[in-house]
């Protein structure tokens, strides 16, 4: 191994091993974890890495542009001496970038105020803000019923061939903080997704006119494996910089979380680690938390971090490692049903496994309405006991139920074609939401609202 003095770092001729996207050294020093490497080939031609192990006189490179066409006495390996960084300033605001952070909308590279490390700084427990004001989505079943709170971690649990994608385009077209003359703004992740789809999602915001507050990392399917487990992190430095140095309420919408668990255990296998459940990784929960925990408030700080991730369970278990650790380290969850889909039900968000665990700290008077509480718990119990019904209706048939079980019944596809169900481009405001909710229970007599204030009946009922 021969080491060389280099103007960006030292330089290192000659790898041990070559192991699909990673490159393994040895007979180095003073190399650290995380830290940005080019790996240089015979040719010159220079790929970035990154150091995925570090341990005394030997590393593990992850090369974000594959190995191929490498020679282990050949290549170069130049370590800079720090992390993978990416460039921020207010510029980044409607451009579109690939996982690494480099432009891919044929605009030239954006203006950098400074350079922040991908891996982002742990936010202190006790400088963090609970999680209290609203974001309206402009959908009646999030709004509603499982409220996203500013500085929440509220995933989308969804399935191979459901409409999440067209889910994440209306929300990212339609979320925005009411009541308040603040700045908001969406990041938009995108990992292992096909062209067709990326192109959609570009298309989509650009003829909207939202583009101009979102910023886009794609990571497309026939991209790099390894550039997957950059591109979350990547997205998050633009939004821990638009929110905690401009100032502005973020949204980060990523999907397709599992995509990110796939590459995670396509290295991990690679690099012989024992395997845990389903072949994923041991360290999965904690990678994701590191991930996730990105999320949140600061206090004495204006801005703030709300991360909307999306994941598909396979054969749509709920189970599955990934939707499982996801569940343990976010505040709820919001599932998408097949029944309701292939029902043509839009968006089929399900009304009883979905939940917003931070939904009671952002609504009511001042926030929302002062019903909201009410309203939402009396649909959650009602559509509940609809459940009940059908599957007695089910047993004995319809025509057997009892004439209060009928209503239920009229109620449950009232709920779920009037309140659910919505189009793809409609924006409704939580007092039209609430209204809608309001509309579906004035179906029921009075004696069966039990979780709605007499005043409040007074006020909105068959109103």
């Amino acid at each position: 191994m021969t080491e060389k003095k280099h103007a960006e770092g030292r330089e290192y001729i000659g790898i041990n091993q070559i192991a699909g996207p990673l490159v393994f050294i040895k007979g180095i020093h003073n190399v650290g974890y995380g830290e940005l490497a080019e790996v240089i080939d015979s040719e010159g031609r220079v790929r970035l890495g990154m150091v995925l192990e570090s341990s005394e006189g030997a590393a593990v490179i992850q090369v974000f542009d594959g190995t191929s066409g490498l020679s282990i006495p050949e290549t170069r390996v130049r370590f800079h001496g720090e992390p993978l960084s990416f460039g921020v300033s207010s510029e980044i605001l409607g451009r579109v970038f690939n996982g690494l952070g480099q432009p891919i909308d044929d605009g030239p590279p954006p203006r950098a105020e400074e350079r922040m490390n991908v891996n982002g700084l742990p936010i202190n427990p006790t400088a963090r803000e609970y999680p209290r004001k609203f974001i309206q989505t402009g959908i009646s079943a999030i709004d509603g019923m499982n409220t996203l709170v500013r500085g929440q971690k509220l995933p989308i649990f969804s399935g191979t061939g459901l409409p999440h994608n067209r889910i994440v385009a209306q929300i990212t077209r339609q979320a925005k903080i009411v009541g308040e003359d603040t700045s908001f703004a969406v990041v938009f992740a995108a990992m292992g997704i096909k062209h067709d789809v990326a192109r959609y999602f570009i298309r989509n915001f650009e003829e909207s006119g939202v583009l101009e507050k979102v910023v886009l990392f794609l990571n497309l399917a026939d991209d790099p494996s390894v550039e997957r487990l950059v591109t979350p992190r990547t997205a998050l430095t633009a939004a821990e910089f638009l929110a905690f140095k401009m100032n502005m309420h973020v949204l980060v919408i990523m999907t397709d979380m599992t995509n990110y668990c796939e590459s995670l255990r396509e290295i991990s296998t690679i690099r012989e680690e024992i395997p845990s459940r389903k072949g994923y990784p041991g360290y999965l929960y904690s990678d994701l938390s590191a991930i996730y925990e990105r999320a949140g408030m600061i206090k004495g700080l204006e801005g703030s971090i709300t991360q909307m991730p999306i994941l598909t369970m396979p054969n749509d278990d709920i189970s599955h490692p990934v939707a499982d650790l996801s569940g343990y380290i976010t505040e709820g969850q919001i599932v998408l049903e097949r029944d309701l889909d292939q029902r043509y039900i839009y968006p089929p968000i399900a009304g009883l496994p979905s939940l917003s665990r931070l939904m009671k700290d952002g609504i009511g008077e001042g926030m929302t309405r002062e019903d909201h509480a009410h309203v939402a718990s009396q649909l959650f119990a009602a559509y509940s006991h609809v459940k009940d019904v059908r599957a007695l209706a089910a047993v004995i048939g319809e025509e057997e139920l009892a004439p209060l079980d009928k209503v239920y019944i009229e109620f449950g596809e009232r709920f779920e074609r009037e309140f659910l169900s919505q189009g793809e481009y409609e924006d409704r405001s939580i007092t039209e939401t609430l209204d809608k909710g309001w509309k579906i229970i004035s179906t029921l007599p009075k004696s069966e609202l039990h979780r709605i204030t007499d005043e409040e009946l007074g006020k909105y009922y068959g109103q």
